[in-house]
């Protein structure tokens, strides 16, 4: 006898690395609600139809195609077919993307669907790893190849780093460094000896979203971490620098579209 039950939605993560995180999803029909993150969001659908809205335009992303969504872009996802969707994605920072092309204007692809090869290839480098820890030399080609191919293909011209971009990273560097502490736009000012709203400029340039911004994405990464290590998401919160759980849930669901039980939840078997 037929089994006519819908497969039920399912989140799988890569073991945590220090790089990129990296995942692979199944959803029956709703995915993600309308949100933004402040990385580059690289998919793969492997089947089904993954459809999502993204700068005024519906999108299709078929499977052996790639889906690139540029930092702080808003966009949703949903399946466009009965069949739901299955597919890889991987989040790759500016910050990383920065490190590589050293102070060029980040890659943007506005076709956000392609068919390239090149691109897939250097995609699946970063997405067909989920099963294994990557080698950190591995990773860091992989990384090193996408970002350039990505460049290629967006037609992005490299040019030298500037000292607006070295204040930039001084600021992201302070960031980095004191999650769990109160921040503000003066203090990266300070100790990146720039006025606070040309640094903030300088910062959305060279990585993609406000200071702000970076600094609540990167204490949710921390939460994410937390809990896949085994800690609860009250002291999770605390811990990464959020005022209380509720505090933390509001921007996790600005950020990811979908609440972060729903997030950790495993994959049934």
């Amino acid at each position: 006898m037929q089994n006519d039950q819908p497969q039920q939605d399912w989140v799988r993560h890569a073991a945590p690395t220090s790089k990129v995180e990296r995942f692979e999803a199944y959803f029956g029909s709703h995915a993600f609600d309308p949100h933004r993150h402040d990385t580059y969001a690289i998919g793969r659908t492997l089947s089904g139809v993954h459809r999502f809205h993204y700068r005024g335009e519906s999108k299709l992303c078929l499977p052996g195609e790639t889906m690139i969504i540029h930092p702080d872009e808003s966009h949703d996802g949903c399946a466009g077919s009965d069949a739901g969707f299955h597919y890889r994605g991987v989040y790759v920072s500016p910050s990383q993307v920065q490190d590589i092309i050293k102070g060029s204007a980040l890659p943007f692809f506005g076709a956000c669907i392609t068919q390239n090869k090149q691109l897939a290839v250097a995609a699946d480098a970063l997405l067909n790893t989920l099963d294994a820890d990557l080698d950190s030399m591995a990773e860091d080609d992989a990384l090193y190849t996408f970002v350039i191919t990505l460049a290629s293909v967006a037609n992005s011209g490299l040019v030298s780093a500037s000292h607006h971009f070295a204040a930039a990273a001084i600021a992201r560097e302070y960031i980095d460094d004191n999650l769990d502490q109160a921040i503000t736009l003066d203090d990266l000012a300070h100790c990146a000896g720039r006025d606070r709203w040309s640094l903030s400029s300088d910062f959305r340039e060279f990585f993609g979203t406000s200071p702000h911004r970076y600094l609540t994405l990167r204490r949710l990464d921390r939460v994410k971490a937390l809990v896949q290590a085994g800690q609860g998401l009250s002291d999770a919160s605390i811990e990464a620098g959020f005022f209380d759980q509720s505090h933390m849930t509001r921007h996790f669901k600005k950020a990811f579209g979908l609440s972060p039980t729903r997030w950790c939840s495993p994959r049934k078997t």
